[in-house]
């Protein structure tokens, strides 16, 4: 039997992938995971331990936030630079010295640069996974994506993203907030050593670009695209100010924004090895539109995980833990489901599940009052569940398949990039909506504004050819 040949899930496939391998993938991934959330039940205690306001310790999440958007597509960069493994370590070291950081602060400055330290650190774990498991299978003849391990990959780097919220509730009423930042020394120290004696190490010269040898700062800078991560991540940074800025906008950052972004674009359709490759999301519009349903999804779900829990707390009266441990059920199935999706490598029917469940959702959020059942909190909250879980493996599969072997690595950056703007744009949807007050009212102005982008997120899906015309890759 040919490489060609031989299916997804044979033995080979198995050898290629131990659990060696995937294990140290698996760890490191799901630390971006649960830090995205596992602050938000710290925030108050944090702000009385620095002597500021809670609303000044927004920025810790908002930190995290932009250095891990800007950080996903870079550490791809780096990692089809440098070599897979070579970034995937020296991200989770980048992660200790946060954790150690934050856990050690006495101020919020040093806490705001422990959470930088973490989200940049973490973010270059996913694009290397994707790197070093495209690399291997190819390596092997495996045409067809490893789907089991995507699969797992999957669960680790945003299934368990609920997780953060009932583990830092737990954590703080245990320990203190400082737990919230030491926590992340164990897996640390733990996805470190595995990832230094299971992976093995880049090659001289890797398959796609080249490892080592003699460079000026100048060839460097061209192959790194210097320019255009700086002006990738202005823009960024200036979006995130202005959104984070609402309900009172500052209208010269949204133009300064768009400003940047229009030099970034100009600048990136002229450089010889772009960092975002433009002519990319033009030439492979399959792909830009898997990275565009990725974010609609992100910020619905980001939107429950965030705004319901607020709901919750202000509205029935639950504790950050309660509320946290509500949102468990969502997550385990999210994860139940994103398996067996990976395993087969289906993208057309758990897309079109993810939308309808998205929007089945968001209506049932219509419904919910100060008085609904809990029982009925929890149903809609599985819903949503379903959404994770098919949108992401599905979204992920289809992103395996449309970028090419030289690009991976970025472009699987980008593809988590577009879902962190997702979860910035709810995190800026709630700020206005709740700014005043959290009430049922309010909360059902967000449903509504969520069934209208989860709307648009089916017509994403139903228009797509490509998509309705393959059941799996």
């Amino acid at each position: 039997m040919t490489p060609a040949a031989v299916p997804p899930g044979t033995t080979r496939t198995t050898n290629a992938f131990s659990w060696r391998f995937v294990t140290p993938l698996f760890t490191g991934s799901a630390i971006n995971a649960i830090n995205t959330s596992l602050i938000a039940t710290a925030l108050v205690p944090i702000a009385a331990a620095v002597h500021v306001s809670v609303g000044r310790t927004a920025v810790l999440v908002s930190a995290l936030y932009l250095a891990c958007a800007i950080a996903q597509p870079l550490g791809g960069k780096l990692a089809e630079e440098f070599g897979p493994r070579r970034v995937f370590l020296a991200g989770i070291l980048v992660v200790l010295a946060g954790g150690t950081v934050g856990g050690l602060g006495q101020d919020l400055t040093a806490l705001v640069v422990a959470r930088v330290l973490i989200g940049v650190g973490s973010s270059a774990v996913y694009p290397s996974a994707m790197l070093l498991i495209r690399r291997r299978a190819e390596a092997t003849g495996l045409d067809a994506p490893p789907g089991g391990v995507l699969g797992g990959l999957m669960i680790a780097g945003a299934a368990t993203s609920a997780l953060g919220l009932p583990m830092g509730g737990m954590l703080v009423d245990a320990w203190g907030w400082r737990t919230t930042f030491f926590i992340n020394l164990p897996f640390a120290l733990l996805a470190l050593a595995m990832a230094y004696f299971w992976i093995p190490s880049d090659s001289p010269v890797a398959p796609v670009a080249p490892v080592g040898g003699s460079r000026t700062l100048r060839e460097l800078a061209t192959r790194l695209d210097v320019m255009g991560i700086v002006g990738f991540a202005g823009a960024i940074a200036a979006l995130l100010v202005f959104l984070r800025g609402l309900p009172h906008p500052d209208w010269l950052v949204l133009v300064l924004a768009a400003a940047i972004g229009a030099g970034l674009v100009w600048w990136e359709l002229r450089a010889s090895r772009p960092f975002f490759d433009v002519r990319l999301l033009g030439k492979n519009p399959a792909l830009t539109r898997t990275y565009l349903r990725f974010a609609v999804a992100s910020l619905c779900v980001y939107t429950v995980l965030y705004g319901l829990t607020q709901w919750l707390q202000a509205g029935r009266n639950l504790s950050s833990e309660a509320a946290g441990l509500l949102l468990l059920p969502m997550s385990a199935l999210s994860a139940l489901l994103a398996r067996p999706i990976s395993q087969r490598n289906l993208v057309r029917m758990p897309l079109i599940v993810a939308a309808v469940s998205c929007l089945a959702a968001s209506a049932g959020v219509l419904a919910l009052t100060a008085s609904t059942p809990t029982v009925w909190i929890v149903i809609i909250t599985l819903v949503f569940g379903i959404t994770l879980g098919t949108t992401i493996s599905a979204n992920q599969t289809a992103l395996y398949t449309q970028a090419g072997a030289g690009e991976i690595g970025t472009a699987a950056g980008l593809f988590r990039t577009f879902g962190f703007l997702g979860s910035i744009a709810s995190s800026a949807l709630i700020s206005v909506v709740f700014h005043a007050q959290v009430s049922d009212h309010r909360l059902h102005l967000i449903a509504l504004i969520m069934v209208i982008v989860s709307v648009l997120g089916l017509i994403l899906v139903i228009t797509d050819r490509t998509v309705m015309t393959r059941a799996r890759v």
